[in-house]
C-alpha cells in the first residue's frame, strides 16, 4: 500500500480527522515560533548545533570508541549491534542472563525501529512502554504516529473508551487530567514490579561517557532508579564530543519540539548508580551506510525534535501512520527510504518541497533538497511505478521540443478538464492555457 492509500484511509470520506490533526500539529509548530521568538541568538544556535553535528559525523568512529572507554570507565557495560536483529538479541540476552521477566521502558524510537518490544515478548518478557503516549498506542498494538506526540492521531474520547476497556475507567470519561491519573495510578505498579528498566539516549557525550535522557514525564528517572538494571539503546549518531556541547542541544530540542524553554527532566546518567547495573547498547542498523553517502549524511544530524513533522502541511493531514514508518515526516521519508527503498519509495514523493520543514530544523538539516535527491536516486533505481516513469519521459520528449510543447499546449485546450482524473489529478487541476502563448505574443511584439 502506498503513502497516498494509506493517508487517505486516514483523512476519511469527510476529512474531519485531517482537519483537527492539522490544527493540532500546527499548535505545536505556532508554540515552537512563540519560543524561538524569545531567543534572539537561535540562529546562532542553530548554527553551532550544525558545526558541531558536522564535527561530530566527520570523526564519528574516535568519539565512538572515546565514549566506549570513558562510560567502561565508569562502570557501564558497552555492546555494539551491526543491525536490529542483533540489537535485539543483545537486549534480550542481558535481560535474559539478569533472569528479568519484567521490563518498563521509557519512550526510544530505537527500540521502536528495532521491533524490541514484540521480540522480548515472544521470549516471555513483559514490556511496558511508560510515557502516557506510548502505553496509549500500544494497548491499540500500534505504532506512535509522532516521535514526540505518539498519540497525537487520537482524540480524547477515544483514549477514555480505550482506558475504560483497559484499565477499567468508568464508561464515557474523556477529561484528560483524570485519564492521566488513571494511567498514573497503573502504571506506578508496574514500576515497582519492574525488574530492569530500559531508555533511549538523546546525548552521549564522548568526553565523559554520560548520556542523557529527556523527559516531560519523569519515567525515564522512575523507569533506571527503581529497578537495578538499566539498559540504554542508542544510534550510533547521538554522540556530542564535549560536556559543554549539551547547553547548545538542549536549547533547542524542546523548544524546537514542544514550544518548551527545556524539557521538564533532563536526566544525566554517569555509570550505574550504586549496586546497580548499567548496559549500553549502540546500534548502527543502516547508519554507516547514510554516514558514507554524501547526499544524506546530514540527515544522520536529526536529534528527533519533530519540528519538520509539525510544519509538514503533508503530515499534518495525511497522519503519521499513512508514512508506515518508526520516523514519519520529512526527515523519516529520508531515513526510511535510504533504510528500504522497495517498501518505502513513495514517501519522498509525497514531499511538496515547500521547503518549510528546512526552515524550522533546529541543526539546519537541508531536509526538501534531500528528498528531491532520494527522488532521484529512487527513479534511477527503477523504484517508481513504470505508468510515472512512462509519463515523465513523454513529457520529457514533449518538453525539450517548442514544437511539440507547442502542439502539447493547443491539446490541451481541447481536452475536457477532467482528463488526468486519475492517482495524481483527483485532486489537482491544471490551470487553465491562456490563448496565446509567451511565443506567440513576442512574435506580435517585435518589429
Amino acid at each position: 500500500m502506498t503513502h497516498a492509500e494509506r493517508a487517505a484511509r486516514f483523512i476519511g470520506p469527510t476529512g474531519a480527522r485531517a482537519g483537527w490533526h492539522d490544527k493540532a500539529l500546527w499548535f505545536m509548530r505556532t508554540k515552537r515560533d512563540r519560543a524561538v521568538a524569545d531567543v534572539p541568538e537561535w540562529e546562532e544556535l542553530r548554527e553551532r548545533a550544525s558545526t558541531i553535528k558536522a564535527h561530530t559525523l566527520a570523526h564519528l568512529d574516535d568519539y565512538l570508541e572515546r565514549f566506549e572507554a570513558n562510560a567502561t570507565r565508569l562502570g557501564a557495560v558497552v555492546h555494539w549491534a551491526r543491525d536490529a536483529a542483533e540489537a535485539r538479541r543483545v537486549v534480550h540476552g542481558i535481560l535474559r542472563d539478569a533472569g528479568v521477566r519484567r521490563v518498563v521502558k521509557s519512550k526510544s524510537m530505537l527500540t521502536e525501529e528495532c521491533g524490541l518490544n514484540s521480540y522480548l515478548e515472544s521470549q516471555g518478557i513483559e514490556v511496558t512502554d511508560t510515557d502516557l503516549g506510548e502505553r496509549i498506542v500500544q494497548f491499540r498494538e500500534e505504532r506512535p504516529s509522532h516521535i514526540v506526540m505518539p498519540a497525537i492521531h487520537l482524540k480524547k474520547e477515544e483514549i477514555g473508551e480505550l482506558f475504560h476497556r483497559e484499565l477499567g475507567t468508568e464508561e464515557g470519561l474523556s477529561d484528560p487530567t483524570r485519564l492521566t491519573r488513571a494511567a498514573r495510578e497503573h502504571l506506578r505498579g508496574k514500576f515497582l514490579a519492574a525488574e530492569a528498566g530500559i531508555t533511549g539516549v538523546n546525548f552521549a557525550v564522548a568526553e565523559t561517557g554520560g548520556f542523557v535522557v529527556v523527559t516531560n514525564e519523569g519515567n525515564a528517572d522512575l523507569g533506571t532508579s527503581l529497578p537495578p538494571l538499566h539498559v540504554a539503546c542508542m544510534g550510533l549518531e547521538k554522540i556530542v564530543p564535549r560536556r559543554t556541547d549539551l547547553a547548545v542541544f538542549l536549547r533547542i530540542l524542546a523548544r524546537s519540539a514542544t514550544g518548551q524553554p527545556i524539557t521538564t527532566y533532563s536526566s544525566h546518567f554517569h555509570g550505574p548508580r550504586p549496586g546497580g547495573r548499567q548496559h549500553i547498547v549502540v546500534i548502527d542498523n543502516g547508519r554507516s551506510d547514510l554516514l558514507a553517502s554524501d547526499d544524506f549524511r546530514r540527515s544522520l544530524s536529526c536529534i528527533r525534535c519533530g519540528a519538520c513533522m509539525n510544519t509538514c502541511p503533508v503530515y499534518r493531514r495525511s497522519g503519521g501512520h499513512s508514512y508506515d514508518a518508526t520516523v514519519p515526516g520529512p526527515i523519516g521519508s529520508i531515513l526510511e527510504a535510504a533504510r528500504d527503498g522497495d517498501r518505502h519509495a513513495t514517501l519522498p514523493f509525497a514531499c511538496t518541497a515547500c521547503g518549510s520543514c528546512t526552515d524550522v530544523c533546529p541543526v539546519g538539516i537541508d531536509l526538501h533538497p534531500q528528498l528531491l535527491k532520494m527522488r532521484n536516486v529512487l527513479a534511477k533505481a527503477g523504484r517508481t511505478p513504470i505508468a510515472k516513469r512512462t509519463a515523465m519521459r513523454v513529457a520529457a520528449w514533449v518538453l525539450r521540443s517548442p514544437t511539440r510543447t507547442a502542439w502539447a499546449r493547443r491539446l490541451l485546450r481541447r481536452v475536457p478538464p477532467d482528463w488526468l482524473d486519475g492517482a495524481w489529478g483527483k485532486d489537482r487541476a491544471l490551470p487553465e492555457p491562456p490563448p496565446r502563448s509567451f511565443r506567440e505574443e513576442w512574435r506580435g511584439k517585435t518589429p
